[in-house]
């Protein structure tokens, strides 16, 4: 899927990550927010590897250290930063910042705001997924309760789009809000706390 941003310049850059690993939940804005899923490094190598092969040439005494999968992540994002898409082999991340879907300090969302969370959900049904997290975040002005009640509200916010967009019973959502927690970008600047003011969708790639 091509994001829909108009008359902006993309920039992309390839890193290494460690693949996430996906959980089911039922669809409601947690209550008592953790470390957001997908940071964890759980995988495991797809090739076993014999230590004892001669071809290896260990140092005397020296082990092999825990195999790992590492997979490659693509970050697409728009010349101002609004849209960001991240690909790996095994899921999809779209984060918006909070200035493109709401007013300040509002959890209502624009007729513009519904559209681009429209073009998630179609990417959404292209990749078939059936697990989808939405999650919501804040920048560290304002009361660190109050940010947690927004993210929520705006995690929600942008569930319930998706829901009327998607309309599959099928599907499983979860939906949280981390309010300051977890920013992204420097929160000491109004470009970085504009960052950190956002809302993720990421769903599982499908292996086909």
């Amino acid at each position: 899927m091509t994001l829909t941003t108009p008359r902006v310049a993309w920039a992309a850059a390839t890193v290494l990550i460690v693949t996430n690993v996906y959980g089911i939940t039922t669809a409601h804005a947690d209550e008592t927010p953790s470390v957001p899923p997908g940071t964890e490094a759980t995988a495991s190598a797809p090739v076993k590897v014999d230590p004892n092969d001669p071809d290896l040439k260990l140092p005397e005494g020296a082990t092999l250290a825990e195999p790992k999968v590492l997979d490659i992540k693509q970050v697409v994002e728009d010349e101002g930063g609004e849209e960001r898409r991240e690909d790996t082999n095994a899921d999809v991340k779209f984060a918006l910042q909070a200035e493109v879907l709401f007013s300040k300090d509002s959890a209502k969302l624009s007729d513009d705001s519904k559209a681009r969370i429209a073009s998630i959900a179609d990417e959404i049904k292209k990749q078939n997924a059936t697990r989808i997290r939405v999650f919501g975040f804040t920048d560290n002005l304002g009361s660190s309760a109050h940010g947690d009640v927004l993210s929520r509200q705006r995690a929600n916010a942008v569930q319930d789009v998706l829901d009327e967009e998607l309309n599959d019973a099928g599907i499983t959502y979860e939906v949280r809000g981390y309010g300051e927690q977890y920013p992204i970008a420097d929160n000491s600047t109004e470009t970085g706390r504009k960052k950190n003011r956002r809302v993720e969708v990421s769903f599982p790639r499908s292996e086909g």
